[in-house]
């Protein structure tokens, strides 16, 4: 992992694989520390992957203030030119496929192409989930929610009939929560990231978009 200073914050991000360029943006709670996923390593086995911590999360910068998506855009913008990184292929999943929505908007000779995993463009197209009201439960509901949130599958009935799983489901995902207790700022972090999603809207700005677009979803 390395650090670069963008804007008002500096930021860590790791490039990992090999292949063509692609820049991945993570969704809520993304943080390099936890361990790399199946998808993560498929990923580099066949790109070269620039990741990174964003603003409030992971070992990245956490200001003290209340952050918007275009911030989260220029910092995604601001660490490619840093890097050295032109016009590459963007991968946002989730709230990170929010921020790589608004980067080909606000930063289009960034973008050679996008793909869009399990995301929204808000507004008249409908917003996603209001994670920021999570924010107010206690963990262990928390974790809960986000995880039948995350899988629609993950009813009552499948959790009692998969009671093992369940179980190492929501100790990891608390575990998780809790990764940054000893970063004072790391709560507020992901509180504003959540909260930054409330106002994400690019529904009658996608026609602007001139490069290839590719949507996936599931349920």
């Amino acid at each position: 992992m390395a650090f670069a200073r963008i804007r008002d914050i500096e930021v860590c991000y790791e490039v990992e694989g090999s292949g063509p360029p692609l820049r991945k943006i993570w969704g809520t709670g993304g943080d390099l520390r936890r361990p790399a996923t199946d998808f993560d390593r498929r990923l580099a086995e066949r790109f070269t992957v620039l990741a990174f911590d964003q603003r409030g999360m992971g070992r990245s910068g956490k200001p003290a203030r209340d952050y918007s998506i275009a911030d989260y855009t220029d910092d995604a913008a601001a660490l490619m030119a840093a890097v050295g990184w032109k016009k590459v292929a963007v991968l946002g999943y989730s709230f990170g496929g929010m921020v790589a929505q608004e980067l080909a908007l606000r930063h289009p000779a960034c973008v050679d192409r996008l793909v869009l995993m399990s995301t929204t463009a808000g507004g008249a197209g409908g917003m996603s989930y209001p994670m920021h009201e999570l924010a107010a439960l206690p963990d262990d509901a928390r974790v809960k929610r986000f995880l039948e949130l995350a899988d629609r599958r993950r009813t009552p009935q499948w959790q009692e009939a998969n009671a093992s799983l369940w179980s190492t489901l929501l100790a990891d995902g608390l575990a998780a929560l809790r990764q940054g207790d000893d970063d004072p700022a790391a709560r507020d972090g992901a509180r504003r990231q959540m909260a930054a999603r409330r106002h994400h809207d690019t529904w009658d700005r996608l026609p602007r978009l001139r490069m290839p677009v590719s949507v996936f979803a599931g349920c």
